[in-house]
Formats: C-alpha cells, sequence, structure tokens
C-alpha cells in the first residue's frame, strides 16, 4: 500500500519524507486555506520535496473551467495529479486530462457506481470517502471492497485511495481489503508506528543495557 499524506504543511511532509515511507500528498481547497499561503506556491513547494504524486484540485465546476485550470496546475510540476470531483464535468475533463498524459484523482466518491464511471474515465486514482460514510452510519470499508471487487474484475488500472482517514484501523482495514494507496493527516500515520508493548520493550531493554556498563563503539 501507497501513503499518501493529506497535508499542505510543508513541515509535516518534509518531515514524513525524511522517514522514507511517504509515496505522495494529497491536497485540497481545505487544506491549502488552512495553511495561509499561496495555493500555487504550496503546491510548488510540495512537489519539490516528494516524488511521488501530488494532488491538487481544481474549484472550476464546468468542463471549460476545469480545463483551463487543469492547464496551470500541469505546468506546476510533473508530479502533479489534478484532482477533479465525481460529477459528469469532473469526468469528461478526467477522460481529456488522462487522455492527455496527465495523472487525474477523482475525488469525493460514495459508491461503486461512481468508481465504476471514473475507472471508464481513465482515473488514475479514486477517492472513496470512508470517514464520511461511517460518520452517516454507513459502510465506508464495505465500498472499498466493493470497488475492489469491480475493478478486480475487468482489469482497471485505475488505483483505489482510501481517503477520509480517521483513525489507524481505517488505513489497517483498507489495507487488508486491496486498497492501492491511501491519504491520511500526518497525525494518523504516526499513530501506526505506535504499540504499548513496543514501548514497554524499548524500556526494558535500554534498562537492562544500562546495567552491562557497556557502549557500542
Amino acid at each position: 500500500m501507497k501513503f499518501f499524506a493529506d497535508t499542505a504543511e510543508i513541515a509535516e511532509i518534509k518531515e514524513l519524507a525524511d522517514t522514507g515511507l511517504l509515496d505522495g500528498v494529497t491536497t485540497n481547497p481545505s487544506l491549502i486555506h488552512k495553511s495561509g499561503r499561496n495555493f500555487v506556491e504550496v503546491v510548488k513547494e510540495i512537489c519539490g520535496v516528494v516524488k511521488g504524486p501530488v494532488s491538487a484540485e481544481v474549484v472550476a465546476l464546468d468542463y471549460d473551467g476545469m480545463m483551463r485550470e487543469a492547464g496551470v496546475l500541469r505546468k506546476i510540476a510533473d508530479n502533479i495529479a489534478i484532482k477533479v470531483p465525481l460529477t459528469p464535468a469532473g469526468l469528461k475533463a478526467c477522460k481529456a486530462l488522462s487522455g492527455d498524459g496527465s495523472m487525474v484523482n477523482v475525488t469525493l466518491c460514495f459508491s461503486p457506481a461512481q468508481a465504476l464511471l471514473a475507472a471508464k474515465a481513465g482515473a488514475t486514482f479514486i477517492s472513496p470517502f470512508i470517514g464520511r460514510l461511517d460518520d452517516i452510519s454507513a459502510d465506508g470499508m464495505q465500498l472499498i471492497g466493493d470497488i475492489r471487487l469491480i475493478y478486480d474484475n475487468y482489469d482497471f488500472r485505475t488505483e483505489i485511495l482510501a481517503a477520509s482517514i480517521r483513525h489507524p484501523m481505517h488505513v489497517v482495514e483498507a489495507a487488508k481489503i486491496g486498497a492501492d494507496v491511501m491519504t491520511a493527516p500526518p497525525k494518523i500515520i504516526w499513530e501506526l508506528f505506535k504499540h504499548p508493548l513496543t514501548d514497554t520493550g524499548i524500556a526494558s531493554f535500554l534498562k537492562d543495557w544500562q546495567s552491562t556498563g557497556q557502549k557500542i563503539v
């Protein structure tokens, strides 16, 4: 499973990139707003930190507007993935952009039918929103499973990018089902490292080592 960070904070991205475990970044207008910085400048800086896909979202809702904004975003860096909404205009833009060699992330997916349409439109990534479905008492993980089955049935190349991740078990369950990618806030990615037995094991080893009076030199 590929790990993407869902943030526009450069310091957080650099910290994760230093682990060697970060494969890409996803952004959206809300995350850029929180950063308080210029949209294009932020995206350009992120592309300089990570080699993998960096999703940058269009804000226009009509096809012509999406294509115009995509033209600007594509010039930022070679690793830009144009993020479009799962609407008729968005999928029309997806078809045109993917046909022209651009990576496209189709976002705001909430049903298997929508995911099927995105794959047919040539999406590089489909982003089903797990947490938002859970919020309304639907089953986000069932959506991941349904998309996996459909895509495997027809050998679609579109990668399933599990989004709206709320906690570490979302990551684990999505990985078990077969999501290709997950994107999560840095805080959740760091939580994947944590386990109380790891902490107590390290403390025990250090105590025993210190009692030997030795050093590794």
